[in-house]
């Protein structure tokens, strides 16, 4: 079986988030399953000179956007067993940003199109095109609408894997054929049109023939107006084509026993050794070293869909507790200065870290004894998985990806990976909070149980690429 795989970023090359690991992970999963898997990505001025380097170019040609003849290079790697094909072009890839520039609409036109017109230059037409997000959705309308007289092209099927409905792509109606070399009929008669513009994302949930979500619970969700961003009609009438696939993470890069990051590395049965790289994050953050006290960890964008303002709202009173809190992230500029304030007048309960790190992310995974992610909205979320990889208890909000992989503790059965909470307010959220912090504090056998549980959980991308193939397979 042949995938091609489309994705505007990747793991090890560059990334900004989720779509970054995923696009990195579940390709070397796939392969070792036997399914022929090749992955395109721009070939963008982030990537590192090592892999630069190290990247043969095999054809050059020319992509019309509208009356533009841009040029196109396809570059490519082979890293870990891999194949991989950058699609070169200076003027839409070197630049200091993957997303958010004023010409989204035209680089991702040209990107998409250059990902269909290489397909027969490297003499690769796949059975299935895998596409992430709205960056590449518009391929399954482009295939039947644009490039339908291409005979090899009649039998390719099409997987969109919704990461986060929020972003769309919606340019307005003169991007058909000043970009697509389009007519305009398609949008007249109401097909990809959406709030009086073209919608890349209505276009994929229309024209693909599977749409998977990153989880479950978010299959769901996104058919109803609360998290449907104005689409939830469509995806209720495309429900027929529509499951969730949780992702899993890379357990090459994230475990805790070969982690080169950590002062100690160690297991489920070496649990004991998790205290060393407790001790160590406390001293590289300038907090008192204790044992006794419990170390909240937080890795993440700091925005109100990720649920910060309610954590807050809540500072102030979380810090009369006898707890410390280690954050790394940015975001929103308000909540960076809010929470530096409290890391400022709380020196021996508060680090406050505005940046972002790889390596001292990890730290805070395996040094943390909790990890809140209070996510408003959460299509799948990586990072509870990684902390209960770790050892390190999530205290989440049991919403989509977060409800279905964290089991919230069970006082009766002592079952469970985490803490959770239901009702998306600061008070609840306090509550989940406590209710960790007294389990840590007063009974540390039922919290190191449940450490034990989070860590044989199976968050590997093993079983989710089983169910991806079973979906390529039936397509």
């Amino acid at each position: 079986m042949n995938v091609l795989f489309c994705t505007a970023e990747c793991s090890p090359f560059y990334k900004t988030g989720g779509l970054g690991d995923v696009s990195g992970a579940l390709p070397k999963e796939l392969k070792k399953n036997g399914v022929d898997i090749r992955v395109v990505l721009p070939f963008s001025s982030k990537i590192s000179d090592e892999y630069k380097s190290q990247c043969e170019e095999i054809y050059v040609f020319t992509v019309d956007v509208g009356w533009r003849k841009q040029y196109c290079g396809i570059k490519y790697l082979n890293l870990d067993g891999i194949d991989y094909y950058f699609i070169d072009n200076e003027y839409y890839f070197k630049r200091p940003n993957i997303y958010g520039d004023y010409d989204d609409g035209e680089k991702f036109a040209f990107f998409q199109m250059a990902i269909i017109e290489m397909m027969e230059k490297i003499n690769f037409i796949p059975d299935v095109i895998h596409l992430n997000d709205h960056h590449t959705a518009m391929i399954p309308f482009l295939l039947k609408e644009k490039y339908h007289w291409i005979q090899k092209f009649d039998q390719i099927k099409t997987v969109l894997t919704i990461h986060n409905l929020e972003f769309q792509g919606q340019y307005g109606s003169d991007i058909l054929p000043e970009l697509f070399g389009l007519a305009t009929h398609r949008y007249e008669d109401g097909t990809i049109r959406f709030n009086d513009a073209v919608n890349f994302m209505k276009a994929g949930i229309l024209y693909a023939d599977k749409i998977t979500t990153v989880s479950p619970s978010y299959a769901g969700e996104i058919q109803t107006p609360e998290f449907g961003f104005g689409l939830d009609p469509i995806l209720r009438m495309e429900s027929h084509k529509i499951s969730g696939i949780l992702n899993g993470i890379d357990y090459d890069v994230f475990n805790p026993k070969t982690d080169k990051h950590l002062a100690s590395q160690y297991d489920v049965k070496t649990l004991k050794k998790k205290k060393i790289n407790k001790k160590q994050l406390q001293e590289r953050v300038g907090l008192p070293v204790r044992e006794d006290v419990p170390v909240i960890g937080i890795v993440s964008r700091l925005t109100y869909q990720k649920g910060f303002h309610l954590l807050l709202d809540e500072m102030e009173n979380l810090l009369q507790f006898d707890v410390q809190l280690v954050l790394l992230g940015t975001g929103d500029p308000n909540f960076e200065r809010q929470f530096s304030y409290f890391g400022y007048h709380y020196p021996d309960k508060a680090s406050i870290n505005i940046s972002f790190d790889e390596a001292f992310a990890q730290q805070i995974y395996a040094g943390s004894d909790l990890f809140l992610m209070p996510s408003g909205a959460e299509p799948c979320g990586l990072s509870q998985m990684m902390a209960m990889r770790y050892g390190t208890l999530p205290i989440v909000h049991e919403i989509g990806g977060l409800r279905d992989s964290v089991v919230p503790f069970n006082p009766v059965t002592g079952i469970g990976t985490g803490f959770g909470f239901n009702e998306f307010n600061s008070y609840q959220l306090m509550e989940a909070i406590k209710k960790a912090v007294f389990l840590f504090k007063d009974y540390p056998t039922v919290f190191n149980h449940l450490r034990e549980q989070g860590m044989e959980k199976d968050f590997s991308w093993n079983q989710s690429s089983q169910k991806y193939i079973s979906l390529y397979k039936n397509l």
